[in-house]
C-alpha cells in the first residue's frame, strides 16, 4: 500500500537518547553492520537499498568515467528484479545524497532528480510505501525502526508517471529507451503471430478432416 510523501517532522533524539539507541541497535544486530558514534555526535552506519525500477538505467563504462558525460561508453539496460545495495553513510546524510552516493556507487549516468526514495515498513499486519523527502535522514530512520529489515526497509524507485521530470533526461537516453521498447513491441508482436498461426494452422486440419469430399 503506497500512502502519501512524508511530511510529519520528526523529533530528533538528545546525544545521550542517540548513545543509548546505537547501543540498543548494535545489541540487535546480526550481520555485522553496525553503527559508530563519533564524538562530534555524528553516527556512522550502514543502510540496504532495495532497487526497484521498471525504466532502464545508463550505466557509464570503466573507460568512460571521468570523461564527458553521455559519451558513446555507456549502456541502457534494465536492472535485475530484487537488487539490493549497502550503503555506508552517515546521520547528516539526505536522502538526496544518498540517492547520488548509491547511483554513483554503480556508475549510473542518469541524473538523480529521476529517481526517489522510498521507506517501507509493516504496521498492524499491513505494508506501507511511504516516498520519502529530500531532506530526511535515511541513518536516523534506520536507528529508530532498529536493524530489522522487516520493521523499516529503503526502496529505490523511479518518479511516478506523473511527476517524471522529462526534462532531466538527455536525447541520447530517450533514444535509447525508444530503441528498448521498439525491440520489446517487436518481440512480442512475434509472439503473437506465432500464436495465432500455430492456431490458424490447427483450425484449418480440422475443417480439412471435417470437410473431406466424398
Amino acid at each position: 500500500k503506497d500512502v502519501q510523501k512524508e511530511r510529519e517532522p520528526h523529533a530528533y533524539l538528545s546525544k545521550e537518547e542517540v548513545k543509548e539507541k546505537i547501543q540498543c541497535y548494535n545489541s540487535s544486530v546480526t550481520d555485522k553492520l553496525k553503527m559508530t558514534l563519533n564524538a562530534n555526535g555524528i553516527y556512522t552506519g550502514f543502510i540496504k537499498v532495495q532497487m526497484e525500477l521498471c525504466r532502464p538505467i545508463t550505466v557509464q563504462s570503466s573507460q568512460s568515467q571521468g570523461r564527458c558525460p553521455h559519451s558513446n561508453n555507456e549502456t541502457a539496460f534494465y536492472l535485475p528484479e530484487g537488487c539490493v545495495n549497502t550503503l555506508h553513510i552517515s546521520s547528516t546524510n539526505t536522502v538526496r545524497e544518498v540517492i547520488e552516493a548509491l547511483l554513483k556507487k554503480f556508475f549510473v549516468a542518469d541524473n538523480p532528480a529521476k529517481f526517489a526514495l522510498y521507506k517501507r515498513c509493516h504496521k498492524e499486519d499491513q505494508v506501507y510505501t511511504c516516498k520519502l523527502s529530500d531532506r530526511e535522514h535515511p541513518l536516523y530512520l534506520r536507528l529508530v525502526a532498529g536493524p530489522k529489515t522487516e520493521m523499516l526497509s529503503f526502496v529505490l524507485r523511479e518518479h511516478e508517471t506523473g511527476e517524471v521530470m522529462w526534462e532531466a533526461f538527455t536525447i541520447p537516453e530517450l533514444q535509447n529507451f525508444l530503441r528498448i521498447l521498439d525491440k520489446e513491441e517487436n518481440e512480442q508482436l512475434q509472439i503473437l503471430k506465432k500464436r495465432y498461426t500455430a492456431y490458424r494452422d490447427k483450425l484449418e486440419e480440422a475443417l480439412g478432416g471435417v470437410w473431406k469430399p466424398g
